[in-house]
């Protein structure tokens, strides 16, 4: 299936965010509270003259995806950008083409297609510097075979999760990553 028809196949960000139950209020937290930086304008406009369409791959549980998406969709309102959901356990034909390090089905992942349905940029699952707080904690967790793995592990996503809720600079460090990888790729 070629990318337009995966977009077509999407749920609006409305019906998207009506459908969540595991991390709906964080994700409007996050979106109510932040906003595009001054002085983005030309950044703005430059995107809306692409007249881009975004896919979402993602799922609600996902702690990445819940600090990621409220981000692009104000980008996306600023600029004007259609930006529609697939969950990435219910389309990994889809989500197969665009895996992490080429193993891993890491999200959310981002597509950025043109008006004829064509790739234009990928961004995703995260900002670098959120990438390396990711290591950081991973590297302090037990082995996966130690009795305390599993605890730990859901302290360290549970941190993780709060991190990205009261730390603003990250919503920001994101926010500079997608604009980052769309000049590279666009301007």
């Amino acid at each position: 299936m070629n990318l337009e028809k995966w977009f077509e196949k999407g749920i609006t960000a409305e019906q998207y965010v009506k459908q969540m139950d595991v991390n709906k209020e964080n994700l409007l937290f996050i979106y109510n509270q932040f906003t595009i930086p001054e002085g983005e304008e030309d950044f703005i406009n430059g995107l809306k003259e692409k007249k881009l369409r975004v896919i979402v791959l993602t799922e609600d549980w996902c702690g990445d995806s819940m600090l990621n998406v409220p981000i692009l969709l104000k980008l996306a309102e600023a600029a004007e950008m259609d930006v529609r959901f697939l969950y990435r356990d219910e389309n990994l034909e889809l989500m197969d083409q665009y895996l992490t390090n080429g193993t891993t089905r890491s999200i959310p992942i981002f597509i950025f297609l043109n008006q004829d349905g064509e790739e234009e940029a990928v961004w995703g699952p995260r900002a670098s510097e959120i990438q390396q707080l990711v290591i950081e904690k991973r590297s302090a967790l037990p082995p996966m075979d130690h009795p305390d793995f599993e605890k730990k592990h859901e302290e360290m996503h549970q941190q993780l999760k709060n991190s990205y809720l009261e730390t603003e600079e990250y919503w920001y460090e994101v926010f500079d990553s997608l604009k980052t990888r769309l000049a590279e790729r666009l301007f």
